[in-house]
């Protein structure tokens, strides 16, 4: 068989695969692949501690996981992995070949990877319009491929078709397009990276998602190593205008695990071009791990410290073929609860190998813009209330604390009751619609607040504000 047929066929299979995989599992409310942490550091330092009150403000963001694995439409990286669990999903799609070829068949991607239909403009308005205040974009997975002009590798966005296009350095101009709309911006960096000779060695065998040798045994290695990391983030924290976030992923790669690449000096070494800068070492508890992100799912009661969940639109994170959308209501019902427990939400959107969000992706980011557009003081710098939940309704607080807002959360294709009713948070005075800013009536007895709605609303969440008693 031809070269070029047979990798046709893979991508096809690899396609299909993907679409079973991600109808199989049900991620939505699942917090057990990276729960809360169970300890918090709290940052000293005046400026960091100033950035991330104003990102506990924000409430809710995007993160594009973008790379040359948007060409067939596949999970981002990890079907390099040979742990397992990845080892029997490569096999179901390469059943006749080699790690090897499949390896070569994966890099080589890159040589086909030109995303000529590309508008950050375009992805900034879209995710402006749906609400989002800040944006969290791939730079490097763990697949090695930089989405940024790196000195330090050809395996970048630098070195295929697309290097000809005047946004071929496309973390830059992402960059660019949602700072210009007022974004807090975020830089998604993968720890391990697993091109890199001097992380998995390319005459070793990969057994898992670790390097493929020990450090004590070449301890060159692992500095030439920690050096090309220790670089990367210094270009991206130098060349790339300001950088709110560095969102750090591979938790692996940490000194527990015999893996330190000296975080604190890289971290210091960058404040010192973005002060204030979050460092959000995820799932690595210390002084570099900002906010947590627990992922896949909500957790089940308030944290008390900074924590965002990151959870997909689609099922998965990267951009695959025919994939199911949630709903509008469903972002919005994760969006209430999270805001209430005190969370943020980083929503997961997947741009296609041409470099455009999907119109059903637009779609269901609009309904939630036109939400946010009407209700959106019940969670936009907001804080969380003791007691934050009652049946389907949640609570969020002003600043003042004495300024609450309950929010009605309309279970996924239930129609809203002629009534809506809470016990606690009883209110001193009038209590508000914020769509249409009118009053409605309620009867307070026992503790128990029951509001009769008006005729006619909208079948969706509401959202209702008042001053505390």
């Amino acid at each position: 068989m031809k070269t070029h047929k047979r990798i046709s066929i893979i991508s096809l299979l690899l396609i299909l695969f993907a679409n079973i995989y991600a109808q199989d599992i049900d991620k939505s409310k699942r917090a057990d692949i990276y729960p809360a942490s169970e300890e918090y550091v709290w940052p000293t330092e005046p400026e960091v501690l100033k950035k991330l009150d104003q990102w506990q403000d924000l409430k809710f963001g995007v993160i594009f996981h973008w790379g040359i694995y948007a060409v067939p439409g596949i999970m981002e990286s990890w079907f390099l992995c040979s742990e397992d669990r990845f080892v029997d999903l490569r096999k179901e799609v390469y059943p006749d070949s080699e790690y090897d070829s499949f390896k070569h068949w994966y890099w080589d991607l890159s040589k086909l990877f030109n995303p000529v239909e590309f508008n950050p403009q375009k992805w900034a308005d879209i995710m402006q319009d749906a609400g989002m205040k800040y944006m969290i974009f791939t730079t490097k997975h763990h697949d090695g491929f930089c989405m940024f002009d790196t000195k330090e590798t050809d395996f970048s966005i630098a070195n295929t078709p697309f290097k000809h296009n005047p946004l071929k350095d496309i973390t830059f101009h992402v960059f660019d397009a949602f700072r210009s709309k007022g974004f807090m911006v975020g830089a998604y960096f993968s720890k391990p990276d697993w091109h890199c000779p001097y992380y998995w060695r390319h005459d070793r065998a990969t057994p898992d998602r670790n390097m493929n040798y020990k450090v004590k045994e070449h301890p060159e290695w692992w500095e030439k190593y920690r050096q090309f990391t220790a670089n990367q983030i210094n270009e991206l924290t130098t060349r790339y205008g300001s950088v709110d976030i560095l969102w750090l992923d591979g938790g692996w790669v940490c000194p527990k695990e015999g893996q330190s690449i000296r975080l604190g000096e890289i971290i210091d070494k960058a404040r010192q071009h973005q002060p204030g800068m979050l460092a959000v070492d995820r799932t690595v508890t210390g002084k570099y791990e900002n906010y947590t992100t627990p992922e896949w799912g909500i957790p089940e009661k308030q944290l008390p410290y900074p924590w965002e969940s990151c959870i997909t639109l689609t099922d998965h994170w990267s951009w695959t073929p025919n994939a199911p959308y949630k709903s509008a209501s469903q972002i919005l019902n994760y969006l209430i609860e999270i805001t209430a427990k005190g969370g943020a939400l980083l929503l997961g959107v997947g741009p296609t190998a041409q470099g455009t969000i999907e119109e059903k992706a637009i779609g269901t980011l609009k309904e939630v813009g036109q939400w946010l557009k009407k209700n959106g003081k019940a969670i936009y710098n907001t804080r969380t209330t003791s007691n934050f939940h009652s049946g389907n309704v949640w609570f969020t607080a002003d600043k003042n604390g004495r300024t609450l807002y309950a929010i009605y959360s309309l279970p996924e294709g239930q129609d809203l009751p002629q009534t809506i009713e809470w016990e606690g948070n009883e209110p001193k005075g009038n209590i508000r619609m914020l769509d249409g800013n009118r009053n409605v009536s309620y009867t307070c007895k026992n503790g128990k607040i029951v509001i009769t709605l008006p005729k006619g609303l909208r079948n969706e969440s509401l959202a209702f504000v008042f001053e505390k008693k």
